[in-house]
Formats: structure tokens, sequence, C-alpha cells
């Protein structure tokens, strides 16, 4: 009896021990294999861009370094263009001359005034040029899909700016501090202030009609913001489910329709731009 018990009791500790090496196996196997952790079984999609580092405390983001790569190539592009001009232009030259003249016109008679447009045309363009060039640049191959692994994180070198919140926010500060100090400049700080809060007693309908102008002017931070952030954005998710879903070209006329989008969106931020300028620099009725 005391023999068959010593023998069960060796055959335990031998099936002990070989789960413990197996055991031991597998977290080894797992440990030399950490490209398997990585392999994502779903779609992400993160809101907020992803730090890649910082410079002096100052965080550096996916959406920043591609914000300057924009910068770089319009920066490029006006040295080009203006070292080719000529004094006989060719078609090309022509044809952009024009488009220049036709927009420019059309802010100098929506303003009424040539003066005031030679003042914010080029701020106008400008805004319009590099939202529209980051729209397009999300296009580019290579934009959120190189990058490297932080953890279990996926982190992109690259991505569409106008993806980050922080940069139409602002977008959006820098143009309301054009409107509102263009309103106080050129009316004078007396009177624009006197379109928000006019009598109470002269006028108490001017002066509720004024609280809800305030609040509408404070409004555009978010609405200006908000709606560029949250078209582009949802554009790129759109785009992310179709090639999941569909990667042999079904995303081929979403991408299409993202570029209509993204002209459209920022032809939509440089006239809205114009519209409010008028409105702050045009007398209270």
């Amino acid at each position: 009896m005391s023999d068959h018990l010593a023998h069960y009791g060796e055959g335990y500790v031998e099936a002990y021990l070989a789960e413990v090496a197996a055991a031991e196996a597998a977290t080894e196997a797992a440990a030399h294999a950490p490209a398997a952790t990585h392999q994502e079984t779903g779609i992400h999609v993160a809101l907020a861009p992803e730090q890649l580092g910082s410079l002096w405390g100052i965080p550096i983001t996916n959406t920043l370094i591609t914000s300057w790569i924009v910068i770089i190539l319009l920066v490029a592009l006006g040295i080009l263009i203006g070292r080719r001009a000529k004094l006989l232009p060719s078609r090309i030259q022509t044809l952009f001359e024009w488009m220049i003249e036709f927009v420019y016109d059309y802010v100098a008679e929506t303003l009424e005034s040539r003066k005031l447009a030679r003042l914010f045309f080029p701020l106008l363009v400008t805004l319009f040029l590099f939202i529209f060039t980051a729209n397009m640049l999300e296009f580019t191959p290579g934009i959120g899909s190189i990058g490297f692994y932080h953890g279990d994180e996926f982190r992109p070198l690259l991505r569409s700016v106008n993806t980050d919140l922080n940069v139409t926010l602002a977008l959006t500060i820098i143009v309301f501090i054009v409107i509102e100090m263009t309103g106080m400049i050129i009316l004078g700080l007396r009177k624009y202030l006197h379109k928000f809060f006019p009598n109470p007693f002269r006028s108490p309908i001017g002066s509720v009609v004024g609280i809800i102008e305030l609040f509408s002017e404070l409004a555009r931070l978010v609405s200006f913001s908000f709606r560029l952030f949250g078209n582009i954005l949802a554009g790129e998710v759109l785009i992310i489910v179709a090639l999941y879903f569909a990667p042999y070209g079904g995303a081929i006329p979403l991408m299409l329709f993202e570029v209509f989008v993204g002209f459209i969106q920022a032809a939509i931020f440089a006239i809205l731009t114009l519209f409010f300028i008028k409105i702050a620099i045009t007398d209270a009725h």
C-alpha cells in the first residue's frame, strides 16, 4: 500500500513539473514574438494627435510635423511661382492671374473698399491655401500609415493636420482676433461696443439683440473650429472604414468625394472670415 502511494505521489510531482515547464516555454515564446502583440483586431480611431516627443517642454505631435510640411510646401511653391513670373505671361500664368484677380475683385466688392481688400486679401488666400493643402496632403501615401510602435500603441509619424482640434481652434482664434480688432479700428472702440451694449432705456429690444449678437460672436470660436475639424475627421474615419471592409478599391469613391469636401471646407472657412469682417465694420442699425 505504501509503495502504491509513493508511486502515485511521484507521478503527481512529475505532472506538476511538466505543467510548470510548459508555462515557462509559452512565456518565453511570447517574449520572443513581440510583433504578435501589435496585431490589431479592429478599426482604431484616435481623436487626439499622437505625441512623438517634446522640445523644451513643448509636445511635438504628428499633426505639428505635418503642418510644418504644409508650410514648407507653400513657401517653396510661392518662391517657384514668383521666380517664373514673366512680363509676357504664359497660358498657365494668365490663368493664375485671372483667378487671383477674380478673387481680389470679389473681396473688394464684398468689403466695398479696394483699400480693405488689399489689407485682407493675403490673409484670406493664406487661410484657404493652408487648409486646402493640408486637406489634400491627407491622401499622400504614408500619411497615417508610416510610424512606430510605442508599447502596444501604433503612432504614425504624420497625420492629417485638420483632424487635430488644436489646429482648427488656433486658426479660429487668429480669425476671431482679426475680426474683432478690425471692427474696433474701423468703427472705433465706443461705436463698436455700442453694437452689443446699446442704451437699454432708449432701445430695450436693441439691448436684447446686442446680447444675442455678443453670444453669436463668441460662438464662432466653437462653430468655426468644430466645423472644419468634424468634417475632415469624419471623412478620414469613413475612408478607414471603407478600407477595412473593402481594401481593394472600395475607398476610391470616398477619397474623390473627400477631395471635393476638402476644397469646400477651405473655401467656406475663408469666405465666412470675409463675411464676418464685413459684418464687423458695418454700423449697427
